[in-house]
């Protein structure tokens, strides 16, 4: 007679084998950073927070909040979609060129917005699908991301989409949301493994530590390391 294993009922079962109760929540690290941080003034309102023009057969896209590093916001964010959009609707743009004015490409998600979402199926939406990740990856074969400074969260998780990725020899990597409680959030679960592999993409999510551009250039994340002009 066959029996079945025996049902385990009120706790999980953990990697390490050992066990907690099934009622006891995670630990909220972004929310209990938030309830201790307190209520914060939105970033302030840029006139023109990404720059798009037109060489020829080139689109050129600057993010443009360098007082901010180029921080990933709703403003930024909205802007590149509508500049890129540019893009996929012009068949005379061979290839787009995007770079970050100021002492940062992008130092990732404003920090000044987090928890500002009205709702989380709000705030999953605004991720999964208002992002300019799919784009970038729509548009990769014609897109060069040139990089430097302090690159963070989405500073690399965007730029992983392009064809070619040039970083300056002084630009640093870093993937923190994990350390926050968070994933990934703007495409880089999807663009960096297919750059450097789950595991070196694990590595950098679960440790947070900073990779180097040389190192970036050893494990293929960038595709050339030379001087890059902010802007």
């Amino acid at each position: 007679m066959q029996t079945s294993a025996p049902h385990r009922v009120g706790t999980v079962r953990l990697l390490a084998g050992r066990e907690r109760p099934a009622d006891q929540d995670r630990p909220d690290r972004i929310g209990r950073w938030l309830e201790e941080r307190g209520p914060r003034p939105l970033p302030p309102e840029s006139a023109e927070p990404v720059l798009a023009r037109r060489e020829g057969d080139r689109l050129l896209i600057t993010l443009n909040r360098p007082e901010r590093r180029n921080a990933y916001c709703r403003q930024v964010r909205d802007a590149l979609v509508d500049a890129l959009r540019v893009a996929l609707l012009d068949d005379g743009i061979a290839r787009v060129v995007l770079g970050g004015a100021g002492p940062s490409f992008c130092s990732g998600g404003d920090l000044d917005e987090f928890g500002t979402a009205p709702d989380l199926a709000t705030a999953h939406f605004i991720r999964t699908r208002a992002g300019a990740g799919r784009l970038l990856h729509r548009l990769g074969p014609r897109v060069q991301a040139r990089v430097h400074g302090a690159c963070v969260g989405a500073g690399i998780e965007l730029p992983a989409f392009a064809a070619t990725v040039v970083a300056d020899p002084e630009t640093v990597f870093r993937l923190p949301e994990v350390g926050m409680g968070l994933v990934p959030g703007a495409g880089g679960t999807v663009s960096i493994p297919r750059r450097i592999g789950r595991w070196r993409t694990l590595h950098l999510a679960l440790t947070g530590r900073p990779l180097p551009a040389p190192a970036a250039l050893a494990w293929g994340l960038v595709d050339r390391v030379e001087p890059v002009s902010p802007g």
